[in-house]
């Protein structure tokens, strides 16, 4: 039986909110050279996908943690999938903004959130980590636990395994690098060549050189 990962990257490859290039690097915004590139906003046009997808996470969310009082969306790719997963298990949500805004309240924490409750943090993708525990640190700041964050898809990358570490926070994927080059190989959606290219790049992806 295929796992949960691989049958996650098996959707994502399919519905292309992963692609993979290893002859023809995506450019990061922030300037990395990139031979995959991770839009987990495709997912919601496809209402099947979206749905396993809402399904998964809620469960992981059950099995995982206990007393769960709220469910927090990192703005702005994690808000309607959070949304979908907090009205599935019935729990209140908020959305956490990357910046306050900048009129009105100046809210960095988008609706009612109440200090000392136990948050599950939903985030569509992990890369470094640095958004991702900014969030974080954003509820806490606001007087509650963060108890743990669930994602669709994490690199794997090394300094964001350690900053989790060193921020004290659980990470729960449905799915990751590694799942995603499995599936790509066994679908032919890239050769076996390519997964040396592949692992190197997440080594070191700021340093990555494509033309090496």
């Amino acid at each position: 039986m295929k796992t949960l990962e691989r049958l996650v990257a098996e959707k994502l490859l399919k519905i292309k909110a992963v692609k993979l290039q290893p002859a023809n690097p995506f450019t990061w915004a922030s300037g990395w050279k990139s031979p995959i590139y991770n839009d987990n906003r495709k997912t919601l046009s496809y209402p099947a996908v979206r749905s396993f997808i809402k399904l998964e996470l809620a469960r992981m969310i059950s099995e995982k943690y206990e007393n769960v009082d709220a469910i927090a969306g990192v703005a702005t790719g994690a808000i309607a999938q959070g949304a979908l997963v907090a009205d599935l298990l019935g729990l209140p949500f908020v959305y956490i903004r990357s910046t306050p805004k900048d009129h009105g309240l100046e809210n960095l924490i988008e609706g009612e959130l109440k200090p000392g409750s136990k948050v599950v943090i939903i985030e569509d993708l992990v890369s470094t980590g640095g958004s991702s525990l900014k969030a974080v640190q954003a509820v806490r700041n606001f007087g509650c636990d963060v108890i743990g964050m669930v994602a669709i898809f994490t690199y794997g990358f090394p300094v964001a395994i350690n900053a989790f570490k060193e921020a004290k926070v659980t990470l729960n994927t449905l799915s990751n690098y590694d799942a995603v080059l499995e599936e790509a190989v066994r679908t032919d959606y890239i050769a076996e060549s390519d997964i040396q290219v592949l692992q190197e790049w997440r080594k070191d992806p700021a340093a990555w050189d494509s033309d090496k």
